[in-house]
């Protein structure tokens, strides 16, 4: 009974040799786990090595091709942006073999949509910046604004270590880039040349769309513009040697300008900067011509002061300035050279009046520049016009060279540093 209670407990069980191979294929799964493991690791890192240093490249292409993106006088769209993009793309490599790139193309980006279009018309003459808001020419795909590249290793597939064990030979990596050049919001040092903050309200329509069709004049109740210190962190721009030697070095801001963030403004005059500015109006345009100028756009909709956000910068042409001690029948314009409106192909002429009156002269030169006050009537004698301590200007119409860095609103003014959107 023992022998065969002995031999019925262990035909129960599991004999020996069948245990031995249990663990043999237990082995074998495992170290096939582990080398999958090992494939993972190994020729994931190296793929992700090769992903990076193909986005790199990519970011690199869009990036130079954006910042090429326009002539340097911002009058077109430059017809070697792709290529620029593409070289500088190919120039770079990938575990020592050259990128490849699959796409190098401008088009236009909407924040929108968040989508890129390309637009290789042959057609390169720039988008009327004016008269259109910036959501406007978001959704505009005519309006070319960056450019996108892809880049890939497909010809020299990234090479597989592990991978090859299961068949793999190599692996097929891309990488995309879209690099977007908008309006100047973030300022560079000497961006903006004096110390002057103009209210977005006085250069849009009331709809948002940017207008060089209307002139205007500072100060003009809360919405037309303040004197600045061009810093951002202060409460207020009071210091009246600061901002008269902001005006005599014609420098503009010292420091660089971020936008959103408030800048310190002042509402009201301060008489030493002014006499500064009316000095060197007088000496430059001997009282006959425009002052061309890049100032900071503010957002005015709480009034002036002590702060304001910085939302784009714009240039203008001031064109007559009113001192305290001025006559207006001594001092209203006799004749002043009408500012170039080159989006029009219209060169500069001459506006001029005789006329001894200097009311006369005034209400003609004010007719001549559309100068609007606060109701947007004339800014004629009649109408409150003429004022002591005042600054008469024009947005202008005029291609700008780029400035700053991408961030701000249709001012006019492109952005000359892009940044990657996608």
């Amino acid at each position: 009974m023992k022998t065969r209670q002995g031999w019925l407990l262990r035909g129960k069980g599991v004999s020996p040799v069948r245990q031995r191979g249990v663990s043999v294929v237990l082995m074998a799964v495992s170290l096939f786990m582990l080398l999958a493991f090992t494939a993972l690791a190994v020729d994931g890192s190296n793929l992700y090595v090769a992903r990076n240093e193909l986005q790199n490249a990519a970011d690199a292409g869009a990036l130079a091709g954006a910042r090429r993106l326009y002539l340097a006088d911002g009058s077109a769209v430059n017809p070697n942006a792709d290529q620029i993009a593409r070289d500088v793309a190919t120039a770079n490599h990938s575990q020592g073999s050259s990128v490849e790139v699959v796409r190098a193309v401008r088009g236009h980006w909407s924040f929108i949509d968040g989508t890129f279009t390309a637009n290789e018309s042959p057609d390169l003459e720039l988008v009327d910046l004016f008269g259109k808001s910036t959501m406007e020419l978001d959704l505009n795909t005519d309006f070319i604004n960056a450019v996108e590249v892809v880049t890939e290793r497909s010809a020299t597939p990234v090479a597989a270590f592990f991978g090859s064990i299961f068949g793999f030979t190599g692996y097929d990596v891309s990488a995309r880039a879209v690099a977007y050049l908008g309006f100047a919001g973030r300022l560079r040092p000497g961006d903006v040349d004096q110390p002057i903050a103009m209210c977005r309200e006085a250069i849009t329509t009331p709809t948002g769309e940017y207008s060089c069709d209307v002139g205007r004049f500072i100060p003009e109740g809360d919405q037309t513009g303040g004197w600045t210190n061009l810093e951002q962190g202060d409460n207020g721009a009071s210091n009246a040697n600061e901002l008269r030697d902001l005006v005599n070095s014609g420098t503009g801001n010292p420091d660089e300008l971020e936008f959103g963030e408030d800048i310190a403004t002042n509402n009201g005059q301060v008489q030493a900067a002014f006499q500064a500015f009316y000095d060197n109006w007088a000496a430059i345009t001997n009282k006959q011509e425009p002052w061309n100028m890049t100032l900071p756009v503010v957002d005015c909709t709480d009034g002036i002061a002590p702060g304001n956000p910085l939302v784009g910068a714009v240039n203008l042409d001031v064109i007559w300035v009113v001192n305290q001690s001025n006559k207006i029948n001594d001092d209203a314009p006799f004749q002043m050279a009408l500012p170039p409106d080159d989006s029009a192909g219209v060169s500069p002429g001459t506006w001029s009046n005789a006329d001894p009156s200097g009311v006369t002269r005034w209400d003609d030169f004010v007719d001549a520049m559309n100068l609007r006050g606060e109701n947007d009537a004339l800014a004629t004698y009649a109408n409150g016009g003429w004022r002591q301590k005042s600054i008469y200007f024009l947005p202008s119409c005029s291609y700008q060279e780029p400035t700053g860095g991408t961030g701000g609103e249709n001012y006019g003014i492109l952005a000359q540093i892009p940044v990657l959107v996608d």
